[in-house]
Order: structure tokens, then C-alpha cells, then sequence
């Protein structure tokens, strides 16, 4: 895989141990509080108001705060107040990596450098499609709002690969796919690992166990999770001047060798790596 993250670098250059990095990483989760936590602590809302603000999440394309403030939840100079509060007390991974001891700070900014330098080919800022490909300004919303709703439903952190061409759809766990029509004709492919379905199930589900759901209920998670996402593109389309109708999603089990891309049709990849060993992957397969 060449995208990885901070920490997994550093492990596999040899730099900082397993065990160091499992440390820093629980230093990690008991120092930074997300926005909606934060808010808590500081005694603005409640647990229930960011339960409703996620719920309301699913079908708008706003950040958390900003929609605690359009329903009157939050005002802007509380939100302000979170953020500020939020940016100063974060503890990234090499910053905890040097609170247990694990490296030096000279030692961090060098093989931060590193870290960048060695992932400068394969992860860009922005979404950048290759050339040539028709209505790139519908399918660069596609991606960026599947990420929005990673991001935001999923509450996960990712790191995002370039997007590339492919003549076949690389095997995964499972696949959930969703047909759209209208200014567009294509497939929209969400392909997950076995440990990412359990994570979309708790995320769709508001549950901290999925062990004990049937395999029918965690692959609808990953349906409704895909239609939520094509839900607020074809939203976005609308209010691009687009017409975009979607179909119920279904679900694909792809055998070892992966999906061909079907003859006339053009596929886009956007690798979306979110840990070691869990991957999962967007697919846009656009009929020409």
C-alpha cells in the first residue's frame, strides 16, 4: 500500500515501536475531544442535541457546528469558542509520540519531512480526476461529498489516494452499488472491508456492538450509508443546474478476481485508506 499514515511509517521504517505508537495513540483519543464533546464539556449542549444534529446531518451538507448553529442550538460565538478551545489542546500523533518518550521533537520535525516527501506521489490536497473525463465537475462533488459524509456520519479519519482509471473493480469484502440516471448514466460503488462494514454499521445503527446483527442487517448499513451519500449529490446536482435520479442500492459480492468494467463504460478509483489492514474504496463507473 503507499499511502500510509504518520504513525504506521514510522513503525515500518523501524523509527518507533508497535507498543509506542498503540501508547501514543490512546494518549491521543484521551486528549482530543470532537467538536460536538467539546461543546459538552463546556456546558453549551447536551448529548441529545448533537444526536439531533446528526440525524439531521444525513440529508444536509454541513459541518457539525455549523448546523448546531442554523437550528439555534449553538450560537456563532459559542461555535467560535469550541472551535478555538478544539485547535488548542489537539495532540497529533508525533506530539504524543514525544510525550511517551518515543522520539525527540528535532526527531519529529525531520521525520515529518520524511513522512511527507515519501507520500508527496500518491496523496493530493485536492480531487484532481484524470484528463479527459466528461461532467468532472459532477463526479469531483461525488467524491468530495463521499468523503464530507465519511467524515461526518462515519466519523472517521482517512487519507485519501489520487484518483485513477481502472479496468477492473479490485475485490473487497463487500461492494454496495446505486444507479444513477438523468444528465448522468453510471454506477456509484462503495467497496468495503469486513472490519469497515462493522464500523458503517454502528455508525448507521447508533450502536457500540454490531457482533450479534445478521450479515443481511450490517450489509443494509452500507446500503443506507450509500444512499444517504447519493441522497445529498443528487441535492448538490440540483443546485448545480443538474438533473440526477437515483435507484434503490443492491449489493455486490465480487469474487477474488475483482468486477471487469463493463465495455462503453469508464471507471473511476478513489482509494480511501483508513487504517492498517482496512480499506475501502469509492467507484464511479461511467457508461461513454
Amino acid at each position: 500500500m503507499a499511502v500510509k499514515f504518520f504513525g504506521q511509517f514510522l513503525v515500518e521504517k523501524g523509527i518507533v515501536s508497535r507498543e509506542a505508537l498503540l501508547k501514543a495513540i490512546e494518549l491521543q483519543e484521551q486528549k482530543n475531544l470532537k467538536l460536538g464533546e467539546m461543546a459538552v464539556s463546556m456546558g453549551y449542549i447536551t448529548q441529545l442535541d448533537i444526536d439531533r444534529a446528526h440525524n439531521a446531518q444525513f440529508s444536509k451538507d454541513m459541518k457539525l457546528g455549523d448546523l448546531l448553529v442554523e437550528m439555534g442550538i449553538l450560537t456563532i460565538n459559542q461555535l467560535n469558542e469550541v472551535i478555538t478551545r478544539q485547535k488548542n489542546t489537539h495532540l497529533y500523533i508525533g506530539e504524543a509520540l514525544v510525550l511517551v518518550g518515543a522520539m525527540s521533537s528535532e526527531q519529529l520535525q525531520q521525520y515529518l519531512d520524511e513522512f511527507k516527501i515519501d507520500q508527496a506521489p500518491y496523496v493530493s490536497e485536492r480531487i484532481e480526476l484524470p484528463a479527459g473525463v466528461e461532467n468532472g465537475r459532477i463526479w469531483e462533488m461525488t467524491a468530495d461529498l463521499t468523503y464530507k459524509m465519511i467524515t461526518r456520519v462515519l466519523d472517521l479519519q482517512f487519507r485519501p489516494e489520487k484518483c485513477k482509471a481502472v479496468t477492473t473493480l479490485e475485490s473487497n469484502y463487500m461492494m454496495a452499488a446505486l444507479d444513477m440516471s438523468g444528465s448522468v448514466d453510471a454506477r456509484y460503488i462503495l467497496s468495503v472491508s469486513k472490519g469497515l462494514q462493522k464500523t458503517v454499521a454502528k455508525a448507521i445503527l447508533r450502536e457500540e456492538s454490531v457482533d450479534n446483527e445478521s450479515a443481511e442487517i450490517l450489509e443494509d448499513t452500507v446500503m443506507e450509508f450509500v444512499n444517504v451519500v447519493c441522497g445529498n449529490v443528487a441535492a448538490k446536482a440540483s443546485q448545480m443546474g443538474e438533473i440526477i435520479n437515483i435507484n434503490p442500492p443492491v449489493t455486490i459480492h465480487p469474487s477474488a478476481d475483482g468486477l471487469p468494467v463493463p465495455n462503453g463504460h469508464l471507471a473511476l478509483c478513489f482509494p480511501i485508506h483508513v487504517s492498517v489492514g482496512e480499506k475501502m474504496d469509492l467507484f464511479l463507473i461511467i457508461k461513454q
